[in-house]
């Protein structure tokens, strides 16, 4: 078997910005900087900023009162914003743009009264905080069999989106039985 190395290769701009957030955040504070979650799913860049001083947590009760915290590019729910706020803690937020455009999604659809279809796993720091968004409005479906055992009302509105960072191929599929089966 040959394998090619597609060139360039690296990180999506998302996570360039919440590494280079990162990065500033302990230039300009000093360590420790706290933050929600591992800044992104890469074993290697977190060790690498835990050898600088970066702390990670995934919970905010492990965060000192004023302390830096750092959201990561997964972006994080209303409450987890709130609790910062009440711990007064001086938060960054290095959520992914991308993520953000899904999260304002959410809260466009819900106050329409759409019903949505969130694409993705469940349990992932992404869809956690999409799910925070609106979560009276919002149903998670992670294969094209969750979509055969949803019940809507047949003149509810219906939207989907979709985690960004699922497969295409995934999300393609799971799309398709959603079109098929009468769904948004």
């Amino acid at each position: 078997m040959r394998v090619i190395l597609a060139s360039p290769r690296g990180f999506c701009a998302g996570v360039n910005m919440a590494i280079d957030s990162l990065e500033l955040a302990i230039a300009e504070f000093g360590t420790p900087v706290y933050v929600y979650h591992e800044i992104v799913h890469n074993k290697y860049v977190v060790d690498s900023f835990r050898s600088k001083g970066a702390i990670f947590v995934d919970d905010l009760a492990e965060v000192p009162p004023k302390s830096i915290l750092l959201f990561s590019a997964h972006g994080v729910s209303p409450e987890i914003r709130r609790t910062a706020r009440q711990r007064q803690l001086t938060a960054i937020d290095a959520t992914c743009p991308l993520v953000t455009k899904v999260h304002v999604e959410a809260v466009r659809y819900a106050r329409e009264g759409y019903r949505i279809v969130l694409i993705g796993h469940d349990g992932h720091d992404e869809v956690v905080g999409t799910m925070g968004e609106a979560p009276e409005a919002i149903v998670l479906v992670e294969s094209p069999d969750d979509v055969d055992r949803l019940e809507f009302p047949d003149d509810k509105k219906l939207a989907y989106l979709t985690q960004t960072t699922l497969s295409v191929d995934d999300a393609a599929r799971i799309i398709q039985r959603l079109r098929t089966s009468g769904r948004p």
